[in-house]
């Protein structure tokens, strides 16, 4: 079934460089997408799988079913949806979810369909983590999710399915999971922002105030309180939104319903709209979408353009990268990086600008970027979408009206031109002519950096080295004051995957933020990552070869003179030297790693692939068995 949802013939030929990229990543990855497709394809040849389980089997699958339910799930013509939920009712993004699956059902019923709750996934918040060991499970946490998704649907009850996540390591857990089912049709429901709060400034000025010491506990508190103040997702440009943004331009959600607030009559219409078109797309419905044949080289393409020009998270050069691999799809940095020069920054969402993702909503939307976008031949029209074929379908806004049935979603035309051109801008007009987000490569290593919050003057720092191995001790010497009065490149080592998991380091941000503020050049440098709302100071992040693994990082020394230059796309030292140097410092051994369950996932650790392919365990086999000796080298 096709959603009744207006095209139009205003999407261009494509870029020259958006048409090259697509073309070298099908051709790169010829031999992985075969192999993926052709599973695929064995999966759908088999039909609903629920048919030919054993009557035992088929038993235990609905036993707990009420009887009229137990008559659909015995027969073949009903679609079986798996509902996969990350409820939970400690973070405000997933709260809502727990309303979800009853009114799911009903709307899957009244359009000819049955679901059941396959399973539940793990979902936790790096902001309540920050700083904290527990953060150091984060990024691993995202492959958990991703086999705990698979674990969901590996009943082989079903025939179509519903995923329901917002937040950061959740979206791409639960669309590699998907994938790996990737002749099921499947529609990700997304739970809207919370409602506009302090505003972000503000908030950024009373952290920046707590790390100098002229705000106590209580106002900071106060202030993050009236940050994050009720049901839905944190309203500022990090990894969450820019999950949403990217799941509608990849066509998994429903075109317009990504920033839809909690709680409102729009936001439960597009969820009931969402369960019906799940059933539309299944087998039984004779118009079967894969999530396998949405989620191609072209989509991967326009999600990264998307993020590009949104000025989005950094943690999608991981997730993007890694998720492409799930589908059999090798993305790579410089293909972001191609992408990136050529690709304008369209909008100014916190940390970029002072908006949020609700004043992004309010001027145009993702409607009016996949529009203008599409103009200018920078996405890829000829796509498929579980609201039918065709991007151009996503250039549209949700409405409710009356119709025979009650209130549903209709969708209408977007808006030609941005209701508000300080947040949103069309590509005649852009921000800056690239989209924010470089590679920087050098003998350090290869980096990524975010420049789209960063000022012309602080694009390129040259500065002495300052070596920390572990982000408190940085900290402790800001509060010392022994960063004070001097330009410095924080090199913060043995952050990277196996050497610790990879946790965000984000809570270093104020007190950089201070640094900088006063009149110092500052930037960072570390195989770790940033938050997916870095900000003004400079940071060249994700350093591949990490210095776990022997990386250029770990030979570093204080004093040494880096260049983090983000106009020429080089990370650089000037230590002749380096290559035969002996390297200082180490990573904490399995002993030191452990505690909030880390010693759980040291076999994560000790497999864990590079930065640039996705730090996942399913790339995994490429770095050597981390150091257990309890020597340590300082620098």
């Amino acid at each position: 079934m096709t959603l009744d949802i207006p095209t139009a013939p205003f999407a261009a030929a494509p870029h020259p460089t958006l048409a090259a990229v697509t073309e070298r990543i099908v051709q790169r990855s010829g031999a992985t997408r075969a192999a993926y497709l052709a599973r695929v394809d064995a999966a759908s040849a088999t039909g609903p799988a629920r048919g030919r389980l054993g009557c035992a089997n088929l038993a235990h699958g609905f036993a707990a079913s009420e009887p009229v339910e137990k008559a659909a799930l015995r027969g073949r013509t009903k679609p079986n949806l798996a509902i996969v939920t990350s409820y939970n009712d400690m973070l405000s993004a997933h709260q809502p979810y727990g309303a979800y699956p009853p009114v799911l059902k009903d709307a899957v019923i009244r359009a000819g369909g049955i679901a059941q709750v396959a399973g539940g996934v793990p979902a936790m918040c790096d902001g309540i983590t920050q700083g904290r060991d527990g953060m150091q499970l984060s990024l691993f946490s995202r492959d958990v999710i991703a086999m705990s998704t698979a674990i969901a649907l590996s009943h082989d009850m079903f025939d179509a399915a519903l995923m329901l996540g917002v937040c950061d390591k959740i979206v791409p857990g639960l669309l590699i999971g998907a994938l790996s089912f990737g002749h099921l049709p499947t529609v990700f429901v997304p739970a809207g922002p919370m409602e506009s709060g302090l505003p972000n400034k503000e908030k950024a000025r009373v952290r920046q105030q707590f790390a100098e010491g002229k705000v106590g506990r209580e106002e900071l508190l106060e202030a993050e309180s009236a940050s994050y103040h009720s049901r839905g997702t944190c309203t500022f440009y990090g990894t969450a939104n820019s999950n949403q943004l990217i799941m509608e331009v990849l066509g998994l959600h429903l075109p317009g319903s990504s920033f839809v607030n909690p709680g409102t009559p729009l936001r439960e219409a597009l969820t009931r709209a969402a369960a019906a078109q799940a059933v539309a797309i299944s087998p039984q419905h004779g118009a079967t979408v894969r999530i396998a044949d949405v989620v191609d080289e072209k989509a991967v393409v326009n999600a990264c353009v998307a993020l590009l020009a949104s000025g989005g998270s950094t943690n999608h050069t991981l997730h993007l990268v890694a998720i492409a691999r799930a589908a059999g799809i090798m993305l790579t940095w410089q293909d972001l990086s191609d992408l990136a020069a050529v690709v304008p920054l369209l909008a100014r969402i916190y940390p970029n600008g002072s908006a949020d993702v609700n004043h992004f909503h309010a001027a145009g939307g993702i409607g009016f970027l996949v529009r203008t976008l599409l103009s200018a031949g920078l996405l890829h029209d000829d796509v498929r979408t579980i609201a039918g074929p065709g991007l151009s379908r996503y250039a549209t806004e949700p409405r409710l009206r009356e119709g025979a049935a009650g209130t549903e979603v209709t969708w209408e035309p977007g808006t030609e031109t941005s209701l508000d051109t300080g947040v949103l801008r069309p590509t005649t007009d852009p921000f800056s002519p690239d989209g924010g987000l470089r590679m920087l490569s050098g003998p350090l290593g290869t980096a990524v950096i975010k420049t789209s919050a960063v000022a012309p003057e602080h694009q390129v720092v040259t500065a002495p080295a300052v070596v920390f191995d572990d982000q408190d001790d940085f900290l402790e010497a800001f509060g010392r004051g022994d960063l004070d009065g001097r330009d410095l490149v924080a090199v913060l080592r043995y952050q990277g995957p196996a050497a610790n998991g990879m946790p965000e380091l984000h809570k270093l941000t104020p007190s950089l933020g201070v640094l900088q503020d006063r009149g110092q050049q500052v930037a960072i440098v570390t195989d770790g990552r940033m938050s997916g709302a870095s900000g003004k100071v400079p940071a060249a992040i994700h350093v591949t070869p990490e210095a776990a693994v022997g990386g250029p990082l770990a030979r570093v020394r204080d004093g040494d003179v880096v260049t983090v230059d983000a106009v020429s796309g080089t990370l650089t030292v000037d230590a002749p030297d380096l290559d035969t140097r002996a390297a200082t410092g180490r990573p904490l051994t399995d002993e030191e790693w452990s505690g909030t369950g880390r010693e759980l996932f040291a076999a994560f650790r000790a497999v864990v692939g590079p930065a640039d392919a996705g730090a996942s365990v399913f790339t995994a086999h490429t770095n050597p068995h981390l150091p257990t000796e309890a020597t340590v080298v300082r620098a």
